[in-house]
This record gives C-alpha cells, structure tokens and sequence, in this order.
C-alpha cells in the first residue's frame, strides 16, 4: 500500500518504511508527526477524493537537517557587478510508520 502526501508545498509517494527529507517541521526528534494531507491512496484500487478525505499517514522524526550548499552566483558583464551567496535549506527526515486509510 502507498500514499500520495502533501507537505511543505510538495507532494511525496510513501509507503510504510519509507525514508524521506522533508521541508522544515517544527518537531522534535523521536516524536511523532502525522501528515493529514493525504491526496491518494493505492494499493489493490486507487482511492482519490472524499474516499481518502478521513486518512492520514503517521511518521517518526528521525533527523533535524541542513542540506549541502547552493551556491547562489549573480553577474552582470561589462559593469563589474557579481555577487555570491549560499544557501543551505533545512530538512526534516521523517520514517514513514503508518498509513491510516
């Protein structure tokens, strides 16, 4: 079985024990989370809609994170104007225990 979930403006496909980097919660590590966005629901049959309006997917919180580093260059030729910055964007790795359907 598997789940089409929705959160910090992305959707993600899970299963139970799946692994996955979230957009930043706000969550302690070894609590549980429980994602009540839940677009689709497969298996044997596809569920969409008010089929799925009453599931949710429960997940650990394994990890508080930053990923690696984008570099953020910006150039204008000819006028002598370049800037460089960085960027490291903050993730939550969450292990997916349980799909409520």
């Amino acid at each position: 079985m598997y789940a089409i979930i929705a959160t910090g403006g992305k959707q993600y496909k899970v299963a139970e024990g799946d692994v996955i980097k979230v957009e930043k919660l706000d969550a302690e590590v070894d609590s549980t989370v429980t994602f009540d966005q839940v677009l689709a629901v497969g298996g044997d049959s596809l569920k969409v809609g008010q089929d799925v309006a009453s599931s949710s997917v429960s997940a650990t919180v394994l990890e508080q994170g930053r990923g690696k580093k984008v570099i953020v260059y910006k150039y204008k030729p000819k006028s002598g104007y370049h800037k460089k910055n960085g960027h490291r964007q903050a993730y939550t790795k969450v292990k997916i225990d349980k799909i409520n359907a």
